[in-house]
């Protein structure tokens, strides 16, 4: 069984930053991919960014070149580093976790960018 619990998220102006945080109950570190996705209101959720066990890295194209991912396996921990953020870029933001096997997600983190 694995928790995980996000953390970070808040309003930020257009163009501003923040860092999201999933903080994982256990080790990450057998986990194969780890992800971040985000749910507008009236939208689907969609898969912004994920990182393997080997550092390979995929991003939708919305956000390629402004996100970054990353995973600090010593303390359990994936981020978003999210930069020149944009209005539509508000959603809830959900971690996930796939050990090979299951499917494992957090309970969401509010980003609202607005002016």
């Amino acid at each position: 069984q694995v928790q995980l619990v996000e953390s970070g998220g808040g309003l930020v102006q257009p163009g501003g930053s923040l860092r999201l945080s999933c903080a994982a109950s256990g080790s990450i570190f057998r986990i194969y991919i780890m992800g971040w996705y985000r749910q507008a209101p009236g939208k689907q959720r969609e898969l912004v960014a994920t990182i393997t066990s080997g550092e390979i890295t995929t991003y939708t194209d919305s956000v390629k070149g402004r996100f970054t991912i990353s995973r600090d396996n010593a303390k359990n921990t994936v981020y978003l580093q999210m930069n020149s953020l944009k209005p539509e870029d508000t959603a809830v933001y959900y971690c996930n976790a796939k050990p090979g096997v299951g499917d494992y997600w957090g309970k969401g983190t509010l980003v609202t960018v607005s002016s």
